[in-house]
């Protein structure tokens, strides 16, 4: 299946400053019987992956390219007897697959330090395996330790056919539920444009619970790059705190770095147009932040390409327009990352007497009429601010407090807990199709 193009996350016309229209779901989903050349171990693999508490696509001809290129047909056989919850170890994984236990464990080893497709937890003469859902977990785990130079043959096919399967929206069918497990934190110019922000709002205070800081390269970007749809900005931003950074650290997939470090990391991908995140708890044991982009995170291109907010939580401020300030120039929407802002074009007036721009698509457009017409997408917005800071002239936006704005979970037990419901919810009507 030929990949689409990489899509503008803003679209600009003689009339519009805005998303585009929203990418339709296309997967398709199958039956195993579907597959009669397929070998058992890929099927059983592809099941595992497809459960809705893995939020996993339903067995589909993209998800079966997936797991059999990601997997040999001996590895899918080990891989088979995994979940994500109850680990096993690898004499009963042995047991399972009728195969010696000197047989077993160098393949699960390799899927652990190679291929990096399962987790092992516990002592070495105890460990028990787990399998990663495909997102978020096994794309984030196979490609963090690496660098646009040192992806092999394997690793670009991996990214390709995982594209390829997120690309049939399956996504979807996840989105929506009342836990988003991400939020926005400002950061450096931002924070300015939010002056009312809490301590649990701002970055630099949330790391203060942590000791231990590591950072890698941006998995989502990377891949990207890898498909010739890049965006050229920063990679080295994708960053752990905690005891994630330590396990990080000491598998060799993470640079160990400084606080002061991280934040001179953030604030340079803040000056790139990247908005930074974190995992919506307060807790101080692990957590990790990402600065990202509306072109290539994942995340967001599921709001952006596919019109599906619910994996972001609601912000705490979000933009408020001076319509007597406002001049209609269509900077604020051509920034936002989320497309929640769109102009219109198309009043009396001329674009000849705006303030000067630099080069840019926007700048394409050239002398055309424009009309007060201005909408904010509230679904979409993520409170980020660079719609303020894009208004840096004519100051015709400011951040206010949003209406019914909830803080972060206090941990992550109270964050699982929240999640269940939805997931139990979400796992039944996918069920019953």
């Amino acid at each position: 299946m030929d990949l689409q193009r990489s899509r503008r996350v803003i679209e600009i016309n003689e009339r519009i400053v805005g998303p585009p229209p929203p990418r339709p779901k296309t997967v398709r989903p199958r039956k195993a019987s579907d597959f009669p050349h397929v070998p058992a171990s890929y099927l059983d693999v592809a099941r595992r992956l497809s459960s809705p508490l893995m939020m996993g696509p339903p067995l589909c001809d993209e998800l079966i390219a997936f797991v059999s290129h990601a997997f040999t047909e001996e590895e899918a056989g080990a891989a088979r007897h995994l979940g994500l919850i109850s680990g096993r170890r690898a004499m009963d994984i042995a047991r399972a697959e009728h195969r010696p236990l000197d047989q077993i464990e160098p393949i699960l080893l390799r899927l652990v330090n190679e291929k990096r497709l399962l987790i092992a937890s516990g002592p070495a003469e105890n460990q028990r395996y787990r399998l990663l859902p495909i997102v978020p977990g096994m794309f984030e785990n196979v490609l963090i330790g690496q660098s646009p130079d040192s992806l092999s043959g394997w690793h670009n096919r991996f990214i390709e056919l995982f594209e390829t399967l997120y690309e049939t929206g399956y996504s979807l069918d996840y989105c929506g539920h009342p836990t988003p497990p991400v939020r926005y934190l400002p950061v450096g110019k931002s924070i300015e444009a939010q002056p009312m922000a809490l301590p649990t709002d701002k970055l630099e205070d949330m790391l203060d619970g942590f000791d231990t800081f590591g950072v890698g390269n941006c998995q989502c970007r990377m891949a990207m790059e890898a498909l010739g749809r890049g965006c050229g900005k920063p990679l080295g931003n994708c960053t752990a705190m905690g005891q994630w950074a330590e396990t990080g650290i000491e598998a060799g997939v993470l640079r160990r770095v400084s606080k002061k470090e991280i934040l001179e990391i953030k604030h340079e991908a803040e000056a790139h147009g990247l908005v930074n995140w974190m995992m919506n708890v307060r807790s101080t044991l692990s957590q990790c932040s990402c600065s990202c982009c509306g072109c290539c995170c994942h995340a967001m291109r599921t709001v952006n390409e596919f019109s599906a907010p619910g994996l972001i939580a609601p912000p705490h401020f979000v933009p408020r327009l001076n319509p007597d300030k406002c001049v209609h120039c269509g900077r604020c929407a051509e920034s936002c990352p989320m497309g929640a802002i769109v102009v219109e074009l198309g009043g009396k007036g001329d674009r000849s007497n705006l303030p000067e721009r630099p080069s840019g698509c926007f700048a394409q457009i050239g002398p055309v009429p424009f009309s007060l017409s201005y909408r904010h997408m509230a679904e979409r917005c993520i409170g980020c601010g660079l719609c303020v800071l894009a208004c840096d002239q004519q100051r015709a936006l400011t951040m206010t407090p949003a209406a019914g704005y909830r803080p972060p979970y206090r941990n992550w037990f109270s964050l699982i807990a929240h999640s269940i419901p939805g997931l139990l919810l979400t796992s039944w009507k996918l069920r019953r199709r």
